[in-house]
């Protein structure tokens, strides 16, 4: 007997006969229906441009700051998890979190969807919200892109978002380059 592509989607960790999580792809749709926004990197600072004023800013030391895309309540958790790690290495090693670290934290609960341990803060399904982590540490501007699988990938400029598709072509050819990116 075969499984449906509903029986495929019930578990957050069973994968279908191809090899898709549909609960991630889920997920990754649900960042595509918010306003669009962009963030750039120019050669010391960070620019935002948004289709609305309103996006979370996280303030930390005032070098942070991280805009979402997706379910509100589910990027007030991983918001909240970024501030909790970074008020955490300020107490514990007196110096102020990078942003990568930050992002990494963030990607850290991101993965843990559907573990049995409850006690991290972990659902039982993935974040449905793409972040962009961006703001100066002492490596220059960064910024992060974190989707709702946990990856992130680092850029130069990026947009998240309904229409990123376009913009993000647009910024492509304003660049001239391919980004050279890591993937963790």
């Amino acid at each position: 007997m075969f499984l449906t592509r509903t029986e495929y989607d019930r578990g957050v960790n069973t994968f279908s006969p191809e090899g898709r999580l549909f609960q991630v792809e889920y997920a990754i749709e649900a960042t595509k229906v918010a306003l669009c926004i962009i963030i750039n990197i120019p050669n010391s600072w960070v620019q935002r441009v948004s289709e609305s004023r309103q996006t979370f800013q996280w303030r930390r030391r005032k070098n942070k700051a991280c805009a979402v895309s997706g379910l509100v309540a589910d990027a007030r958790t991983l918001i909240e998890r970024a501030r909790t790690e970074a008020a955490h290495h300020w107490f514990v090693y007196n110096e102020k979190m990078t942003i990568e670290d930050v992002t990494k934290a963030v990607s850290n609960l991101a993965l843990a969807f559907g573990d049995d341990d409850m006690e991290s803060g972990a659902m039982s399904r993935p974040f449905g919200v793409a972040l962009l982590f961006a703001g100066v540490d002492e490596r220059g501007p960064q910024l992060y892109h974190m989707d709702p699988s946990g990856t992130y990938i680092r850029y130069e400029a990026k947009a998240i978002g309904s229409g990123s598709e376009g913009a993000q072509q647009a910024l492509q050819e304003i660049y001239h380059k391919v980004n050279c990116f890591k993937i963790y």
